[in-house]
């Protein structure tokens, strides 16, 4: 199962948070939900470190 951990407001944001979770050894899957809306989800079980991640380094 997959959690949602951010919600980026454009393409270029949606690809620059995944090279940093793929650099930080995360399994990261982009959705795109709409107009400039793109959906940062990784495994459930990843999601608290993930976010972490996150927060750190964006």
């Amino acid at each position: 199962m997959w959690q949602v951990v951010y919600i980026a407001s454009s393409k270029k944001e949606a690809q620059e948070i995944l090279n940093i979770m793929e650099s930080e050894g995360f399994l990261v899957d982009i959705e795109n939900t709409g107009i400039d809306n793109y959906q940062i989800k990784v495994p459930a079980i990843e999601a608290e470190e993930a976010y972490s991640c996150l927060h750190k380094n964006f």
